[in-house]
């Protein structure tokens, strides 16, 4: 089973097109041992559905969505979770006061799953939902081929 949990600031853009365009490509691959959710690491937007725009994105590229409260990272998420893959480096800083240390070494940064050691932009200030749809989605391919290689 891989545990997976997307993070971004406000749970309300990134780490929920995360979310769902995982399990998106984990739907179409006909598997069924991925448990898959987002988080928050502020406050801000607790209790927020998916920002408009974001489901705009999702709707134009057939990603299918729930309606979902955002909710903040809790300590227990990092014992519930074989990953933690934040959107920025910010998340990861303020990912600390949850998970002191990461001593599993569970937590990651987005882009990191396609080499390039850099910040999903949040569409949120740069209004550009399509970019960040595109690098989420090659990110999260990349994440998937690499966990279901390592299972063989």
């Amino acid at each position: 089973m891989h545990r997976i949990l997307f993070v971004c600031h406000g749970n309300i853009c990134r780490s929920p097109m995360a979310e769902f365009i995982m399990k998106d490509i984990v739907q179409r691959s006909g598997r069924d041992d991925f448990i898959i959710g987002s988080c928050a690491t502020s406050t801000e937007e607790i209790g927020c559905d998916i920002y408009l725009p974001a489901k705009r994105t999702l709707d134009l590229h057939g990603i299918q969505y729930e309606t979902r409260m955002a909710r903040q990272m809790t300590s227990d998420d990092y014992d519930k979770h074989d990953l933690i893959i934040a959107m920025d480096k910010n998340n990861i800083r303020n990912m600390s006061r949850f998970i002191k240390g990461d001593p599993d070494g569970k937590v990651s940064l987005m882009m990191d799953e396609v080499g390039r050691h850099i910040d999903v932009a949040d569409p949120w200030y740069t209004g550009d939902f399509e970019r960040t749809f595109d690098d989420i989605s090659e990110a999260c391919q990349a994440l998937f081929s690499r966990l279901i290689c390592e299972k063989k």
